[in-house]
């Protein structure tokens, strides 16, 4: 079976669906963007740069998917305001948002506790915590507008029990479970949203690559392998399930 997620191996899951995607650029987020594009969502890309974006643009329209957009976002830096100001485009752009999925993540070291630089934990807790949350506040009205809305929040097993020298990036995704419980909690009765959290395991990616420099990447698989789980979550598949913590097996979530 291919793992090529521009194929259309998802059908026509997302049909008509708007979808955002954080960290689209490349790993994990690029996958599901991509993998998005051809179960038929329209795909809203996010990450810094629009240049940036420009070529996972280019190869879903070169699919013949539904054309995409970009949203440019450095999540690090965007404040309350920049956050509702995107939410705004979207709403004026396309009416409503159908699925939001968080796939940014930042972990640029490991260190001990001891030795953890204040400012640098901040601005992994920023990253990986507080940039979701506030993006997912601005965009809930818009979510609220569509008939079945899918919130995943990207987890790591290092969230659901600590690793040593994970740090920051360990406590935002403890934190990101917690966050996903609450909201899922909080719209459960009172709208069409559905939230849960997804660890797709162990991946063949920059970051893994970054923070494991001695290791056959070879070892681990390729993110495509895990992006049909988000579609799963994001599409009619998904309906039913909210406040799950849900990992991936054999490519679904479960």
């Amino acid at each position: 079976m291919s793992t090529d997620p521009s194929s259309n191996s998802n059908g026509g899951q997302l049909q008509d669906r708007v979808i955002l995607v954080t960290g689209a650029l490349e790993g994990l987020g690029r996958a599901v963007a991509l993998a998005c594009a051809a179960a038929g969502a329209t795909v809203i890309l996010s990450s810094f740069e629009q240049a940036d974006l420009e070529p996972v643009y280019d190869r879903i329209l070169d699919a013949g998917h539904p054309e995409p957009a970009i949203l440019p976002l450095n999540l690090e830096t965007a404040t309350e305001r920049d956050f509702l100001a995107a939410a705004d485009v979207i709403l004026d752009t396309f009416g409503r948002l159908d699925g939001l999925a968080h796939c940014a993540a930042s972990a640029p070291f490991l260190s001990r506790i001891d030795d953890y630089d204040a400012s640098e934990w901040e601005r992994v807790i920023r990253i990986n915590l507080n940039a979701p949350f506030m993006l997912t506040q601005a965009c809930l009205p818009l979510l609220r507008l569509s008939a079945d809305a899918s919130i995943v929040f990207t987890s790591d097993r290092v969230g659901r029990r600590g690793l040593a020298y994970w740090g920051a990036y360990a406590a935002a995704k403890f934190g990101i479970e917690g966050l996903m419980q609450v909201l899922a909690e909080e719209t459960r009765a009172s709208s069409h949203i559905r939230v849960n959290s997804l660890d797709p395991g162990v991946l063949r990616t920059a970051l893994r690559a970054h923070l494991y420099p001695g290791e056959d990447p070879n070892r681990h698989p390729d993110p495509e392998t895990v992006a049909g789980a988000y579609v799963q979550l994001l599409g009619p598949e998904g309906r039913g399930l909210t406040g799950c913590a849900l990992r991936v097996e054999n490519g679904r979530a479960c």
